[in-house]
């Protein structure tokens, strides 16, 4: 349904639970995202966005390990991550906050640019302070991996992803003191056991939801804002034209009539 104004998650919002392994001095972020896969989904058959298999893999796992990132920060933290591969040539972005408690994204894989490596792209933003931005190279086509690589070049600690089930997935980060050799040796089947293994304390609940918050009231300012000629360009002979959000790739249908509302100040359709 284009230009459904402010829809929002048709599940709950999905749990992440945050420990502390005592004696080991790390951190350890959990959650099943399976509603939040599901809400994925019914966003891009709302908006007939169709994605190659490989591709779709790879958004869910960079929103995971967002929502998971996301989960062991401050609570006023937004964040956004730009993966440019170089092969498949595509951009992979994701962005999520606490404030908001939600994470979204989508791929493009038209009109971007080859680069000579793959590239991640940070950029956080939390209160009045000013924006974080980092870039690092990562090499394995695999977005846990290149999380990965961008903890140990940019942030204070390193950190690790797990997937304990097929949506099921873990994210540990070292702490102050933090026992690096037990850190280095976890593998899949540690995880598992974690629970039996080791002395865990519940931190805290956080709650995430896929949502965006895009709607075409947003999008009419900027062809307002456009000189007459482009505006030309933008639309159709129907008068009409498509745009879409570049944070989840919603499509909305814009009309001349709807801009011409805008400028004289009634609610556009």
């Amino acid at each position: 349904m284009l230009n459904d104004p402010e829809k929002v998650s048709e599940n709950e919002p999905m749990e992440l639970r945050c420990y502390f392994v005592r004696n080991r001095n790390a951190l350890v972020v959990r959650g099943d995202f399976g509603e939040l896969y599901t809400d994925h989904y019914l966003h891009l058959m709302q908006h007939e966005i169709r994605l190659e298999p490989g591709w779709d893999g790879m958004l869910k796992d960079a929103l995971a390990a967002l929502a998971l990132h996301l989960a062991s920060r401050p609570r006023q933290e937004s964040t956004a991550w730009t993966l440019n591969l170089a092969d498949p040539v595509l951009n992979l972005f994701v962005t999520g906050g606490n404030p908001g408690q939600n994470v979204v994204g989508r791929i493009f894989a038209e009109n971007v640019r080859k680069p000579e490596r793959n590239l991640f792209f940070s950029q956080t933003t939390c209160d009045r302070q000013p924006v974080r931005q980092s870039t690092v190279e990562f090499e394995e086509l695999d977005v846990f991996s290149a999380v990965e690589t961008y903890y140990r070049q940019s942030e204070q600690r390193p950190a690790r992803y797990f997937r304990h089930g097929p949506e099921d997935f873990v994210m540990v980060t070292a702490q102050p003191d933090c026992d690096m050799p037990w850190f280095l040796t976890l593998d899949d089947d540690l995880i598992r056991r974690l629970d039996q293994d080791e002395e865990l304390s519940l931190l805290e609940r956080r709650f995430f939801r896929y949502h965006c918050g895009c709607h075409i009231g947003r999008i009419y300012p900027i062809i307002a804002s456009l000189s007459p000629a482009v505006r030309d360009d933008v639309f159709q002979e129907d008068g009409t034209a498509t745009a879409s959000c570049p944070r989840c790739g919603a499509r909305y249908q814009i009309t001349r009539e709807g801009l011409a509302a805008f400028e004289s100040g009634a609610a556009p359709a």
